[in-house]
């Protein structure tokens, strides 16, 4: 649906963070974990396209949050955007995480601000577990507190060392699957395409299984303009794979799916 939802706050939270909060009552009641809106930034009108940003939460009055990161031309004007400001909104978008059931541990695997869009799967999880938080540096380590306040436990690991174990993320993964848990483990994945691609082989070579969240550029953000595609296998085709959008037939899709050359 569309939506024209004035911003709340719009506030710094990190060296290149921003929080932005939209009213938005028509959208929120509709979102599931791992979903997108798709944000038409006002004061932007010369360029036409809508920017994606990844849900981080929803509140009970409609207040919908997102994290997003100061990289370019639409994302900096958008953190000079007051409370009051009205944006049009698209959403929710995209096909949402699976809910773990109540006897599913889920392990989360989060690269950069990919801990902002699964924050919404951690507080909707029946039972808490881990989320394995990986970043650059301690500064890009985002909601540290708020994971550990829905009870799972937070591991952490940067590639410079400055918190947690130092190197990927995925060395933290590799512990998991060689020291599971006890019971049902559920893995989900969202962060940079290398991360993710790597640890869908990893699971996958193990026999198990995970959703990723596909992190990929967009432009329309409804399916029709292919720009956003990704690999999935296929068996009905000759070579084994198509590409599938993420807008639509994503972002969030089986690691057993995802097409590895």
């Amino acid at each position: 649906m569309l939506e024209n939802c004035k911003i709340l706050k719009n506030e710094c939270i990190g060296e290149s963070y921003n929080r932005v909060v939209f009213s938005a009552p028509g959208i929120c009641p509709k979102v599931k974990p791992g979903q997108f809106v798709h944000v038409q930034i006002a004061n932007l009108r010369e360029k036409i396209l809508r920017r994606p940003f990844s849900i981080c939460d929803v509140g009970k009055k409609g207040e919908l949050t997102v994290i997003y990161k100061v990289v370019g031309e639409g994302t900096a004007v958008l953190a000079t955007l007051p409370a009051e400001t009205e944006c049009s909104i698209m959403g929710p978008q995209g096909i949402p995480f699976s809910i773990p059931a109540k006897n599913e541990i889920p392990v989360i695997v989060a690269g950069g601000y990919g801990s902002a869009a699964t924050y919404i799967l951690a507080k909707n999880s029946p039972v808490p577990g881990k989320i394995l938080m990986g970043a650059r540096t301690s500064a890009d380590l985002l909601l540290t507190d708020e994971f550990r306040k829905t009870g799972f436990e937070v591991l952490l690991a940067t590639e410079d060392g400055s918190a947690g174990e130092k190197g990927y993320v995925t060395k933290l993964l590799e512990t998991i699957i060689a020291n599971p848990p006890s019971g049902n483990i559920r893995y989900y994945g969202c962060g940079p395409h290398g991360m993710l691609m790597s640890m869908g082989k990893m699971l996958v070579q193990n026999g198990l299984d995970g959703e990723l969240s596909i992190d990929h550029l967009m432009c329309c953000g409804i399916g029709a303009c292919y720009a956003c595609v990704v690999k999935v296998k296929d068996e009905t085709r000759i070579d084994g794979w198509r590409y599938a959008r993420t807008c639509k037939e994503g972002p969030v899709f089986s690691a057993k799916n995802i097409f590895h050359d």
